[in-house]
């Protein structure tokens, strides 16, 4: 099939999100400026450089997480796994805002090392971050999209010792979560390498 997604798919649901995956999770934890913790998933995240290490995540609507991270200037990257898929789905709950999803969802908060926002304490691993960037993208009709997109530079990592293995970190051991479509979910339970090829010339 073919379509045109501004004129419709004619199917039970949109698969663009299930297109478009498997997409990790961003696992927000900010601040607001009254210190309030906030914490929630985000499917739009991914890394967009490794030197320096920069994040995004993009909010639809300018929720709490893109609100106190560009007020602020920081936020923290809690890594989504396997085993926490229960909560992080808690922590998406629409409360009103001041109440604690770290309470809601029966997670604890650690403190960060280099930023204010807490990490969660559960995560095998989290990434500190401090707003680089905040852009409102455009549609085609120069309209503003109604997403807030967030990047940060990560300036601390913390993981957990039992997800590193030979010093190399093991996205198995963490059971790494992911967003694919709909509702499903997938995490990591199996790799494979290849080494990538090198072109030697004619």
């Amino acid at each position: 099939m073919f379509f045109e997604p501004s004129k419709g798919h004619g199917l039970p649901h949109d698969p663009f999100k299930a297109i478009v995956s498997p997409r990790p999770i961003g696992w927000i934890s900010t601040l607001s400026k009254d210190g309030t913790a906030n914490l929630a998933p985000y499917s739009f995240f991914n890394a967009i450089s490794s030197n320096p290490h920069l994040v995004f995540f993009s909010s639809e609507g300018a929720k709490d997480s893109a609100t106190h991270a560009e007020e602020t200037g920081e936020f923290v990257v809690n890594l989504a796994s396997h085993d926490l898929a229960e909560q992080l789905n808690a922590s998406s709950v629409d409360a009103p805002r001041g109440v604690s999803e770290f309470a809601f969802a029966g997670l604890t908060e650690a403190p960060s090392t280099l930023v204010a926002p807490p990490r969660v304490a559960e995560c095998h691993a989290a990434l500190e971050c401090k707003v680089t960037e905040v852009r409102r993208p455009l549609g085609l009709d120069g309209a503003w999209a109604g997403v807030i997109v967030v990047t940060g530079e990560v300036v601390g990592v913390h993981i957990s010792d039992a997800v590193l293995k030979d010093g190399m970190f093991d996205a198995v051991a963490a059971g790494n979560l992911a967003r694919l479509g709909y509702r499903d979910y997938s995490a990591v339970t199996e790799v494979f390498q290849m080494t990538r090829p090198q072109w030697k010339g004619d």
